[in-house]
């Protein structure tokens, strides 16, 4: 009888200290189990295995390790799970040789890994690129007494594709399917994403069409995955066919999705098309967020509709959204492409005022802007005032100053650009040097590209 009961308020311990763990009161998990023990309920290991998760979640790996010493001072012995719970969060911090010193240290006590020791030690692996140490793990659970389950087979395809090995993932998967492998929806949602990632549109579709013919219905995952492959390969018509099979088969596009459609097509100046989206997504009543305001505000931009875009700005401000600092940037660059400098450039000094970090992005638009107006000298001096640069920044004013005939101030501002380490592109190269000797500045010409030359040799 005392037994069941003592089995009963271990239990209940346990369910406490769980509930303080999830909600990151751990200091009163400890007190809990502290009083517990005071008053006779014994902890056990799935207690302090409670424990170890959430400090190495919420402190660190180190704290989480601290309560092995705890756990041999009261007699209670670490587990498989335990050890795992320890690798798990080496791997989310990518400490490979903590994760291997773990795994020694399991041996040496007499607890043998399981699957889930060998899946863990294989995602740190891929995540830190090295996809052959990690088919090697593989190896020890395909042909050792572990069994593999369906989530190792879905880790090893993953992380040879996120390591670029696509290919070699999908003949492993055609041999795995011939061993008897059943693989799940998420199996192909892993490969197709991996091939849209290499670019590879068609084999992706074939596979889409492999998990119709065997009785899956692809998830919207799936259909979002191969659609921005088709957007980003071009292919307009394909990305908009699969939308509308989403459509036709049910699927709840949320704003994100929406977005992410809108976004392409703006990219691909396929206006039309775009206002359709948005259409579709006002008429299916999805509540607008901040992603949504500021993608809407970009199609407004790019169209001229710069009324618009501030009418927007207002409706999402007076809903209690804080435009960022993306916000602002879509409407400078539409201001420059509109060849408003004067505003633009207000705009830039408002958002200062406002609070927002040094704007790169929104820097470099109105250095492109000013220089496309014929206003380099002001362009210079915005130059001068920036704490940050990049190589769009160097670029858009070595373009301007070029079109103006500024050649030889091109020519010092590259040579400051190699001197930062920055990179420099090719064409701007060319146009500087060809330039410089067409206005008959032999000398700086040939200093340029034996700067430019040496500078190739070093990096």
């Amino acid at each position: 009888m005392f037994r069941i009961k003592s089995r009963l308020s271990t239990k209940l311990l346990n369910i406490t200290v769980a509930c303080l763990c999830k909600a990151k009161q751990l200091e009163k998990a400890e007190t809990v189990i502290i009083d517990g023990i005071r008053v006779g309920v014994p902890a056990d290991v799935v207690t302090y295995n409670t424990l170890i998760t959430a400090y190495c979640c919420f402190v660190g790996i180190d704290a989480g390790y601290s309560i092995l010493h705890r756990m041999n001072e009261v007699g209670i012995k670490p587990d498989v799970i335990t050890y795992n719970s320890l690798i798990a969060s080496a791997t989310r911090h990518g400490m490979l040789s903590r994760c291997l010193d773990l795994l020694e240290e399991m041996l040496e006590v007499g607890i043998l890994p399981d699957t889930w020791s060998y899946n863990t030690l294989m995602h740190c692996l891929f995540r830190l690129g090295k996809p052959d140490e990690a088919y090697r793990f593989f190896q020890d659970i395909f042909w050792g007494d572990i069994p593999p389950c369906p989530v190792t087979f879905n880790i090893l395809l993953s992380g040879l594709c996120m390591n670029g090995y696509t290919e070699k993932a999908l003949m492993l998967f055609r041999e795995l399917k011939h061993s008897g492998f059943i693989p799940q929806l998420v199996t192909y949602n892993i490969l197709i994403h991996g091939l849209c990632n290499s670019g590879r549109w068609a084999p992706a579709r074939r596979l889409l069409n492999e998990l119709v013919d065997i009785g899956y219905n692809p998830n919207a995952i799936t259909y979002t995955t191969i659609m921005k492959c088709c957007f980003r390969s071009r292919r307009f018509e394909e990305g908009l066919q699969i939308l509308e099979e989403m459509r036709r088969k049910g699927y709840i596009f949320d704003s994100f999705a929406y977005c992410t459609v809108i976004s392409f097509l703006i990219k691909a100046g396929r206006m039309k098309d775009a206002y359709d989206c948005v259409g579709n997504m006002i008429m299916n009543g999805i509540e607008l967020d901040l992603v949504a305001y500021n993608t809407l505000i970009n199609l407004y931009c790019k169209e001229g509709k710069l009324d618009n875009a501030y009418m927007l700005v207002v409706e999402a401000e007076r809903k209690g959204f804080d435009c960022d600092k993306y916000t602002h940037t879509i409407i400078i660059d539409g201001l420059c492409k509109a060849g408003n400098m004067k505003e633009a450039l207000r705009h830039l000094n408002c958002t200062k005022l406002m609070g927002f970090d040094s704007n790169l992005v929104a820097f470099n638009c109105c250095i492109d802007g000013l220089c496309k107006v014929g206003e380099v000298d002001y362009a210079l001096s915005v130059f001068k005032s920036m704490d940050e640069k990049d190589c769009f920044t160097y670029s858009s004013l070595v373009h301007g100053l070029c079109k103006a005939g500024r050649f030889r101030v091109a020519s010092e501002l590259l040579l400051s650009c190699i001197i930062g380490g920055m990179k420099i592109l090719k064409s701007d190269r060319q146009a500087v040097i060809d330039g410089l000797q067409h206005s008959g500045f032999i000398q700086e010409a040939r200093k340029l590209h034996s700067e430019l030359k040496l500078s190739k040799i070093l990096n």
